[in-house]
């Protein structure tokens, strides 16, 4: 069943239930970070996405353990980056995470990037991930930024299909046949970038989706914001969507999701509305060349 409530989260394909809706810290600055998930807790946030490779894991912890809400109240996502990939770099890899965020088990611990040109390594990395499910030190497995060749290419041999495969997805850029090939496996697709904040600062084929007519249009029908129509589009169409900010004002504003309801005429010409035009990285361009970074021990 599609979420549309904020007590109707979505049910991994392992069984473990994630929160409709997340609060990312992509490019929050580490000293930003705490302040930023303590607003979004208050908000009712209980989806907090980091990664290894934000440095900001550390602020993530220290917001969960001031906010006073009990650990198993509160889903923590994070990733491995390609530097730490293979099997003994990535257990070690989690080791750090863990440490930094100050827990003893993380919800969904996922691998950052496909790394074609290594995949070997992407392959080892996510067998460690697989013994850590095992081990019960992560409740959920993942990865991030994997086209289907890449989803093939894995379970050629992984034994654990992914829970969950985080890939841009805003309105001017859906990537449907990732998202159909995350469907064929049962994973779900989660949307970084999910209201199109990339389009703004980096351009996608001119304009940005937050002053985009259509949608404009049909968030005055609703009495809403942009922003608030494109994370209902996601959640109505099955996404996991992680929408950040550092401003209380826009956290309060993203989570403000759950009495709009869209139409399914709205819905698809929100969809209509897809450019082609990948505001990230391609993921065969990311390579241990020209985005490996060192992963500090905790």
């Amino acid at each position: 069943m599609t979420p549309l409530t904020l007590d109707d989260p979505f049910t991994l394909n392992n069984g473990v239930r994630l929160p409709a809706i997340g609060f990312g810290v992509f490019q929050t600055p580490p000293d930003e970070t705490t302040d930023a998930v303590l607003a979004a807790l208050e908000t009712g946030y209980r989806h907090i996405d980091t990664a290894a490779a934000y440095g900001n894991e550390r602020g993530v912890g220290e917001a969960i353990r001031r906010s006073g809400i009990p650990r198993e109240e509160v889903f923590i996502e994070s990733k491995v980056w390609i530097s730490d990939y293979g099997y003994e770099e990535t257990l070690h890899a989690f080791e750090k995470s863990a440490d930094k965020l100050g827990v003893e088990r993380i919800d969904l611990f996922i691998l950052h990037q496909a790394l074609p040109s290594a995949f070997d390594r992407t392959r080892a990395a996510y067998r460690a991930l697989e013994t850590l499910l095992a081990d019960g030190r992560v409740r959920a497995i993942g990865v991030s930024n994997f086209m289907r060749t890449h989803l093939d290419d894995l379970m050629a041999e992984a034994s654990v299909v992914p829970a969950v495969n985080q890939i841009e997805v805003h309105p001017y850029f859906t990537q449907p046949d990732v998202q159909s090939a995350d469907a064929q496996l049962g994973t779900l697709t989660q949307a970084w970038s999910p209201i199109g904040g990339i389009t703004s600062y980096r351009g996608n084929g001119g304009g940005s989706t937050f002053d985009d007519p259509t949608i404009a249009a049909i968030a005055a029908v609703h009495g809403t914001t942009p922003a608030q129509v494109m994370l209902r589009w996601h959640l109505q169409q099955g996404r996991s969507a992680i929408p950040k900010s550092v401003k209380r004002a826009r956290i309060e504003e993203n989570f403000d999701i759950f009495d709009v309801e869209l139409t399914d005429a709205e819905l698809a010409a929100i969809s209509g509305l897809d450019r082609g035009v990948r505001g990230g990285p391609e993921p065969e361009a990311v390579t241990l060349e020209t985005f490996a970074r060192d992963i500090p021990e905790a």
